[in-house]
């Protein structure tokens, strides 16, 4: 078998990285690219190589050699790589070599588990292309099968606007040619394209047109679960990273804060509705999404109009935020200097938003007796109801009755959860009896099931409040999409009151099943839609249970016990479908078991 590895392009899509070294000399979990992809070869014994070289070519075969020269190495250079695609490398490897042996073809910016190119080397057919189910993030050739027979190859240039991916697969540009093919049809058609029509095309398409004659057959072998990733641009090396790099992949994920559609992972962690928006309310969506994306927003005041229709409430009162997390800063300027008492634990922003905080304790349960009882020691006093992480939620009157026999204190509540908890949003009742000294905060991505979006707003009855945060809002606030998602929502309430209904029954259930989880000491309730749970004391397993159900599940969850100072195991999980969440339950029951049947009896 040989090898023959294209790697003579310029890697323009990976710049700045290529400006100074080959696309293939990146580092990915420790190793270049071209590392990975030798190692693997020779695990599966393969020792002949040929190298289409260009940019940066002796600097690669430098490398090579250093690393690789035991094995018997070919080395070819386009001279033309800056003005050449794929078809004219291969063509002019091919055209090369004696072809003695089946060739394995491979491009240079693949990292890949061995077992890719061990089942490609089992494979029974002659002539093989590995594909994988196609994915979001994907790009490039894609193929339709007949049973496990290629029956089109279809370029990126050829996929339009109404490109229907469903039923298609990725290439991973890794083929297996016997020698009678590379020397016969493959051989002849290839090398004339690229001297006589274009040579800036990719080979694929001369499988294309060999397919579709029915000159040839190309099987395909169905990757499956096996890993692999393609480089084709800087996002791509996070996703490598975490792909090859399992005892990093809590770290990405903990750090990156969302991006996690480039992550093969269940998110337990971050919050939203799973069952809105609905599938007509997507359809309808993605059919407007052009026109969206090439129309300017409106301003502000229309978007807190089309807000208020939602709500139903004065729209003087509201304004649209692109995300709740937007207030934040201007909270900080206007109130900042100020003492603010807070539920603890809570959201984390809060605490940084105060020079000076006091805290009331949330362990389940609030005792207003305590929380009246330092009220005059501060000025501003915050509410996240329901509290995030307990889930504990107070009686939205109460809170109102709060504010009202505080008047000179400032009352912010967060309401982001409010729905899923079975209480009266405050605007409601804010409407109909105003009480100025109340600041609403929401998120709307918990309830609306859009994070992607973001979108919220703040709410106030003080004129003079809300014309301060005005002036700190600019003219245009929301993208087109999300304002467009504000007009289409008036039309699916009752989707969305379903959708609120079904998450709270799937709350209880999933509430019901982590009660019979091992070492599971406190189930807390909840009025949102997360679970916040007590593994009771804390233990290395424990503390390690979010790492490992990443790395060997690909389940990500929260471990907030520095939350929490008694010492004790604290994780909250987002709820989330119900074949999702049994999925999380056995999961943890694996891990959990696992640490019973180790620890000594002693112990």
């Amino acid at each position: 078998m040989i090898a023959l590895i294209l790697a003579a392009g310029c890697g323009n899509r990976m710049r700045p990285f290529t400006d100074t070294t080959h696309k293939t000399l990146i580092d990915v979990c420790g190793k270049p690219i071209i590392n990975h992809i030798f190692d693997n070869l020779i695990a599966n014994d393969i020792r002949r190589y040929v190298v289409v070289t260009g940019y940066r070519a002796e600097e690669l075969e430098g490398h090579i050699r250093r690393d690789y020269g035991q094995n018997d190495l070919t080395f070819i250079k386009n001279e033309q790589f800056a003005e050449t695609n794929n078809i004219y490398s291969l063509a002019l490897a091919i055209g090369s070599i004696e072809i003695n042996e089946d060739i394995l073809l491979i491009e240079s910016d693949l990292v890949i588990d061995s077992s890719v190119i061990a089942q490609l080397l089992r494979s029974p057919f002659k002539n093989v292309a590995l594909v994988d189910k196609y994915r979001n993030g994907m790009d490039g050739t894609v193929v339709t099968l007949n049973a496990n027979v290629v029956t089109s190859v279809i370029p990126g240039h050829l996929q339009n606007a109404e490109f229907d991916f469903s039923d298609k697969f990725k290439t991973l540009n890794i083929y297996k040619f016997s020698k009678e093919f590379c020397s016969s049809s493959f051989r002849k058609l290839l090398t004339y394209y690229a001297k006589a029509i274009d040579d800036r095309c990719y080979y694929e398409l001369i499988l294309g047109m060999l397919v579709y004659m029915q000159q040839e057959v190309i099987h395909a072998e169905i990757v499956g679960n096996k890993t692999w990733a393609e480089i084709d641009d800087p996002n791509d090396l996070a996703v490598a990273s975490f792909q090859f790099g399992k005892d990093r992949r809590l770290e990405i994920l903990d750090t990156s804060w969302g991006g996690f559609w480039n992550f093969d992972a269940v998110d337990f962690g971050f919050i939203r509705n799973m069952y809105f928006p609905s599938s007509g309310f997507f359809s309808q969506l993605r059919n407007s999404f052009p026109m969206l994306l090439q129309n300017y927003c409106s301003k502000q005041s229309i978007l807190n109009r089309k807000l208020s229709y939602f709500l139903l409430c004065d729209e003087r009162n509201i304004h649209v935020l692109n995300g709740a997390s937007q207030v934040f800063p201007m909270i900080r300027e206007l109130f900042g200097h100020k003492c603010a008492l807070l539920p603890a634990p809570t959201f984390g922003e809060y605490g940084r938003l105060f020079e000076k905080t006091v805290m009331y304790g949330d362990s389940g349960d609030i005792d207003w007796d305590e929380v009246e009882g330092k009220v005059n020691d501060v000025d501003v006093v915050v509410f996240v109801n329901p509290n995030n992480p307990t889930g504990t939620t107070l009686a939205s009157e109460r809170i109102l009755k709060f504010a009202r026999g505080n008047p000179t204190k400032r009352v912010v509540v967060d309401e982001s959860f409010i729905e899923f908890s079975g209480e009266p949003s405050l605007l409601s009742l804010l409407e109909k009896t105003p009480s100025d000294n109340v600041l609403v905060i929401k998120s709307l991505s918990k309830s609306l099931g859009i994070p992607g979006m973001r979108l919220g707003y703040i709410y106030s009855t003080d004129r003079g409040l809300m014309g301060r945060f005005g002036d700190r809002i600019p003219i245009w606030n929301l993208n087109s999409v999300t304002e467009h998602f504000l007009e289409m929502v008036l039309k699916y309430r009752r989707d969305l009151s379903d959708s609120i209904a079904s998450t709270i029954a799937d709350r209880e259930e999933f509430r019901d099943m982590l009660k019979g989880v091992p070492d599971v000491e406190r189930v807390f309730r909840s009025g949102a839609n997360f679970v916040l749970v007590c593994l009771g004391k804390r233990s290395p397993r424990k503390d390690a249970l979010a790492d490992r159900l990443l790395a060997s599940r690909q389940i990500y969850i929260r471990d907030i016990s520095d939350k929490f100072s008694d010492g004790k195991s604290y994780f909250r999980f987002a709820v989330r479908l119900p074949t999702e969440n049994a999925d999380l339950i056995a999961a943890i029951k694996g891990e959990l078991v696992e640490e019973v049947s180790v620890t000594p009896a002693s112990a």
